[in-house]
């Protein structure tokens, strides 16, 4: 079985399926002859993810995944099938890239006390100046 490495993964040719359409853009009348459009669905169960690294490129996928458990990409910037085959693999690989790296966990800190008082003065400050622009109550 043949592999192709995207974005630090082997993933097996298998699991990739191309479609070639009509592209808009560049190109000039030959947008109308010729199908340069490339689209690349990355099939998630046969590519063979572990489950997190799955997990995380559905979630960076987003509109791009589709109901089948696939990663649609598609690419018409350039004007060759070729060009494009290549845009839709080089994006296809930073996404699985992006999806492996393991997020830093958020490590809640406790906020200083002389920040709280810091935050408190600048209120009672901010409500002076506030209090000082209305009117005097002998009216």
């Amino acid at each position: 079985m043949a592999m192709i490495e995207l974005g630090g993964l082997a993933i097996p040719e298998a699991a990739l399926s191309w479609n070639f359409v009509r592209a808009s853009g560049p190109g000039g009348q030959n947008v109308n002859k010729v199908a340069t459009a490339a689209e690349c669905r990355l099939h998630l169960d046969a590519a063979g993810f572990d489950q997190t690294v799955r997990q995380r490129l559905e979630g960076l996928a987003g509109s791009r995944l589709t109901n089948a458990g696939e990663v649609l990409i598609v690419a018409d910037n350039q004007r060759t099938q070729a060009r494009n085959r290549a845009d839709a693999l080089e994006r296809l690989g930073a996404l699985i890239a992006a999806a492996r790296e393991v997020p830093k966990p958020r490590v809640p800190r406790r906020i200083s006390a002389r920040q709280k008082e810091k935050r408190r003065a600048d209120k009672r400050r901010r409500g002076e100046t506030k209090r000082q622009r209305k009117p005097p109550d002998d009216y």
